[in-house]
């Protein structure tokens, strides 16, 4: 299986397969698990999700780090993935991790999925 390179593709899949709804509830249990107080109405814009995603990533990397790596961990995003970003520019680094973030999510919907 080929997973999504970018975000317009991860959305337009999770739309083909009519899984979107999947993965805001997917976002949002793991979101409360890392007590991470943010939760995505499932009619939400991909548009919207995206940028409210990336400012809350960008909050949690200046401002509460620790919380921000609890919830890499609970999502299981790719340590190795990360370490491989830019941390240069933290702007680009928290729009970076948000898509890591959501292709993470997304490979556990589509899983579930094709093996229920």
């Amino acid at each position: 299986m080929q997973f999504p390179t970018t975000f317009n593709d991860l959305i337009e899949e999770a739309n083909q397969l009519d899984l979107y709804k999947k993965l805001i509830q997917q976002l949002n249990k793991d979101l409360l698990l890392a007590n991470i107080d943010l939760d995505f109405h499932e009619e939400i814009l991909p548009t919207s999700l995206k940028l409210m995603l990336h400012e809350t990533i960008y909050k949690l990397i200046q401002e509460k780090f620790t919380e921000y790596l609890n919830l890499l961990y609970i999502i299981d995003v790719s340590e190795k993935q990360v370490k491989a970003l830019d941390g240069d520019d933290m702007v680009k680094l928290a729009e970076e991790v948000s898509f890591l973030i959501l292709k993470r999510e997304w490979q556990k919907v589509w899983y579930k999925n094709k093996f229920n």
